[in-house]
């Protein structure tokens, strides 16, 4: 397998904005109310996903790579929040948003268990 050059040749940074791209597609049909509520958290939760991964990409240093990337873990785990209670407000069924997001999340533990065990 190659090295990746760049943060967009990661499989978990793919993965990570088509579930932003997913969510800006969803939260579109959100009411209007919505616009500085839920459609903006999970727009902003969403984005930090792809971001941390590409942030922590260029971080030399196992602490620092490994910091981006917890976050990133917890931005997960707020959209993975954001879907249940956009299901449960009946805005949108989302099942195949929480696959995506689960792959995402696997992928994205098993980057950090490579990188544990590289250091």
């Amino acid at each position: 397998m190659e090295k990746a050059k760049s943060f967009t040749d990661l499989i978990v940074w793919q993965k990570a904005h088509e579930f932003v791209l997913s969510v800006y597609k969803i939260t579109a049909d959100f009411p209007k109310n919505e616009t500085y509520g839920l459609i903006s958290q999970f727009r902003r939760a969403a984005i930090s996903i792809p971001a941390n991964i590409a942030e922590g990409f260029v971080k030399k240093g196992k602490a620092d790579k490994l910091r981006f990337y917890n976050i990133a873990q917890g931005s997960i785990q707020e959209c993975k929040y954001y879907l249940i209670l956009s299901e449960d407000l009946n805005y949108t069924k989302n099942n195949n948003l929480m696959v995506l997001l689960d792959e995402v999340a696997k992928i994205l533990q098993s980057y950090i268990n490579s990188i544990n065990s590289k250091y």
